[in-house]
């Protein structure tokens, strides 16, 4: 086998400019070392040999995997193919993640207080003002992130490695060893393809995005996925001072017959985008359709770069198979209504590495299947009522134009958007208040009733 470089490639981040670098690892309190206890039945490791995984994948599920393990006594790596990728994303963070994840301050580009939340007919809604002056939701560049957490990771002990997964042989004996296969890209040997190699490992952790190579390998079954588009666009100073604190999200089937479009601030520029799951040919007609109804504000602006990527619909059919799991936009993890994804990655990533550490006594035994799985059963213990929750809402909400308009109305309530605020920035479900639940849902039957009323009405004028 070939042995690993000791050294790891630099992540960067480009459209980063000196007034808005995130500051580098090593900052305030990073989280402390785990100390757990596997179960008695766990194989102890042979002497001076400690747990080895591989966590595929660099964004904000693998970067928490990595580190967390790291921490706990697990020797890591991370393979990641592009340290300087750019995912289209819309790039919101709920503020919970910020203590949460101890992330520093100036890794966000903007902390966005005021939300317009745009019709089919252009009737618009600001959302925020139930917020207090502390809260906001957090606006960061994946690049950005992404790197910085994978810095964060190589500093607690994992090795970083700019390589390509290509696939993994699982052992032929309990307890053995799986076989990473990969090229390993490094400019100094002058292979632009890059370097077949190959390392062993006890565990796999896939991060590895909606199109995950450890997911083809472990059987893990299709889903439906959507298509997100975007492009940073570079606006003049006065209109940039519009989106200071402020996102824009359109919806109508012009932009999306599924989704939605944005327009979301970073650091010095603003990223306009949308997507879709049922109509991925016509994805840039839906852009332009949301570029149009942001004319007034982007006018005049620069597109400094285009990006595409697929964001997975729901959760993989298999998601742990031996000592094999997956994370992240690997194992499904995106939110549907609103696409919300980072958080629930960089979780994701957490609890796995947790469930590993706890599993193998902080790296000197070896980890069974049972232990990967009660990540999985935490995390849907968690967070499954969510996911069910905005599936249901995308299915009453974003079937028609008429539909669109009334969930713009709901959101003009104080009590929607208090409901809606808290139990996205702080990742748990806030009890209501009895009577004001009473209300929503007698506002909500009406703004329906209202909706097929008008749906029925402009069938009439189509035809």
């Amino acid at each position: 086998m070939t042995s690993l470089s000791s050294s790891a490639a630099t992540a960067r981040a480009t459209f980063m400019p000196s007034s808005c670098r995130a500051r580098p690892a090593g900052g305030r309190g990073r989280m402390a070392r785990l100390v757990t206890r596997a179960a008695a039945s766990s194989p102890k490791l042979p002497s001076g040999r400690r747990l080895r995984v591989a966590v595929v994948g660099g964004g904000p599920a693998g970067g928490a995997a990595a580190e967390a393990l790291a921490k706990g006594g697990v020797e890591t790596v991370l393979i990641e193919r592009k340290l300087d990728n750019c995912k289209p994303c819309g790039g919101a963070i709920p503020l919970c993640m910020v203590s949460e994840f101890d992330l520093p301050l100036d890794l966000v580009d903007r902390k966005v207080r005021k939300m317009k939340m745009i019709s089919p007919s252009n009737v618009a809604v600001d959302i925020g003002g139930t917020l207090a002056p502390h809260e906001y939701i957090g606006m960061v560049r994946r690049e950005v992130l992404d790197a910085y957490l994978r810095s964060r990771a190589e500093g607690a002990g994992a090795q970083v490695v700019n390589g390509l997964f290509l696939r993994y042989e699982a052992p032929k004996e309990p307890n053995g060893s799986y076989v990473v296969h990969y090229n390993h890209y490094d400019s100094s040997n002058g292979k632009a393809g890059g370097e077949k190699r190959t390392f062993e490992v006890d565990a796999i952790v896939g991060a590895d995005g909606a199109n995950s190579r450890v997911a083809k390998d472990m059987g893990a079954g299709d889903y439906e996925y959507a298509i997100a588009f975007q492009e940073r666009v570079k606006i003049p100073d006065d209109k940039m001072k519009y989106y200071e604190e402020r996102a824009e999200m359109y919806v109508g089937d012009d932009v999306s017959p599924d989704f939605y479009g944005w327009v979301f601030p970073k650091c010095d520029h603003v990223a306009v985008g949308t997507g879709t799951v049922t109509h991925k040919p016509d994805i840039k007609k839906f852009q332009a359709a949301t570029r149009l109804r942001a004319k007034d504000r982007i006018e005049g602006g620069k597109i400094i770069r285009v990006e595409a990527h697929p964001i997975p619909e729901h959760p993989r059919p298999k998601r742990v198979a031996g000592r094999v799991t997956l994370v992240g936009d690997a194992a499904g993890y995106v939110t549907k209504c609103s696409g919300e994804g980072i958080y629930f990655a960089a979780k994701s990533g957490l609890m796995c590495a947790e469930a590993i550490v706890a599993g193998s006594a902080n790296g000197t035994r070896m980890v069974e299947e049972s232990d990967l799985r009660k990540y999985l059963a935490e995390f849907d213990r968690l967070y499954w009522p969510t996911y069910k929750v905005l599936d249901v809402l995308q299915k009453v909400f974003y079937r028609s134009n008429a539909a669109r308009e009334a969930f713009v109305e709901m959101c003009a309530d104080d009590y929607v958007q208090k409901m809606t605020f808290d139990s996205y920035l702080y990742k748990r479900v806030v009890p209501g208040n009895p009577l004001d639940d009473i209300k929503l849902a007698v506002n909500t039957i009406g703004s329906l009733v209202r909706a097929t009323a008008l749906r029925r009405e402009m069938e009439k004028v189509t035809l």
